[in-house]
């Protein structure tokens, strides 16, 4: 009984990316012979491609924010003269895992872009402030806010950012603050641009320069921010409150 020879030829045609030119000499011919002109159709080609598609192909969308947040994440460490070392033992991250951030090779989660703001000293948003793409929506499911730690949380101030955005030289941070009984009333904040209370829960007595605002659920309160501002009273707890901060972008 003969034996079936396979030669060198055979196999190499096989092959998934030999397969693909084969089948286009295949769909040419095929093509040609029929009098229709000489080129693949449409399901062919989309057929070619998605064999020769790389599975760990990165979107340059992807690309281009990963490597906004790696010169930020360098410039500021920059600021702070801090070496990959230094900023390791801060973080606590592998130098290596920070070198792959930086250059933009990673995606780091939110959590580990808490932990950097931490040890660089800088609110998370700012690692996107350089990444120019807009977005149309940002979704944060209820109680899934990320929790930020801000001047006021050493006060006792609970801090949960709700999204972050960049529009026309300007950046927007929307925050869900809580109030406890461990809360205090101090210290005062003041800082660059605008912001929007909005009380959700409890009673407080917020200042604003030398006015006091009794605020109750529903109260609104729209505010300079480079005024001296911040809950003087804590009337009823545990208190609630949206704070949307507006501040013009560093363009840097």
């Amino acid at each position: 009984m003969a034996r079936e020879r396979t030669s060198s030829r055979d196999k190499d045609n096989k092959k998934p990316g030999n397969l693909v030119k084969a089948a286009a000499r295949q769909g040419r011919s095929t093509t040609s012979m029929a009098g229709a002109p000489d080129k693949l159709t449409a399901k062919q080609t989309k057929q070619a491609a998605d064999l020769q598609q790389d599975p760990h192909h990165v979107s340059d969308k992807g690309r281009s924010l990963e490597a906004a947040i790696g010169r930020e994440v360098r410039n500021f460490r920059h600021q702070l003269n801090m070496t990959v070392a230094q900023l390791s033992v801060a973080s606590g991250m592998s130098a290596g895992m920070l070198s792959k951030i930086e250059n933009g090779q990673t995606s780091p989660s939110l959590a580990t872009l808490h932990e950097l703001s931490k040890a660089l000293q800088v609110p998370v948003t700012s690692f996107f402030r350089g990444f120019e793409e807009e977005r149309s929506a940002t979704f944060v499911s209820a109680g899934q806010g990320l929790p930020i730690e801000r001047r006021g949380t050493r006060a006792g101030h609970q801090y949960q950012l709700l999204g972050h955005g960049f529009s026309r030289g300007l950046a927007v941070e929307p925050y869900l603050v809580t109030l406890t009984e461990n809360s205090d009333v101090f210290p005062i904040f003041q800082h660059d641009g605008v912001e929007f209370l909005y009380i959700l829960q409890g009673e407080v007595g917020y200042r604003h320069g030398d006015k006091l605002y009794h605020m109750h659920p529903g109260d609104s309160l729209y505010f300079d921010s480079d005024v001296p501002h911040g809950p003087e009273q804590l009337i009823k707890l545990p208190i609630r409150f949206l704070s949307i901060i507006t501040y013009a972008r560093d363009n840097d």
